[in-house]
């Protein structure tokens, strides 16, 4: 688990109701990560990455994107101890 990180972001603009919970699913399923996402009701997503560091970035990187519909504003990302994530899900 050492080598594991673990990044936990919020990411503002319009990202509720264009996939960007499902693409970043994809996306962390696709690159090993772990972790989850879910809209909240201010209208931002939060996610957490848990995995590789490399991969967490790629994840954190994702994020400054999102989904092809999605129109991002703001990525805040903080980074904790990971706290053993295991598969990525949607929440809520």
């Amino acid at each position: 688990m050492s080598e594991r990180t673990r990044a936990h972001v919020y990411v503002s603009g319009r990202v509720q109701g264009v996939y960007f919970r499902a693409t970043t699913r994809d996306t962390a399923r696709d690159a090993g990560v772990d972790g989850w996402v879910q809209n909240l009701t201010d209208g931002r997503v939060e996610a957490v990455f848990e995995g590789p560091e490399s991969a967490v970035e790629q994840l954190v990187e994702f994020c400054h994107q999102g989904s092809e519909a999605a129109r991002v504003e703001d990525v805040e990302v903080s980074y904790e101890q990971p706290q053993g994530e295991d598969g990525f899900r949607i929440r809520r």
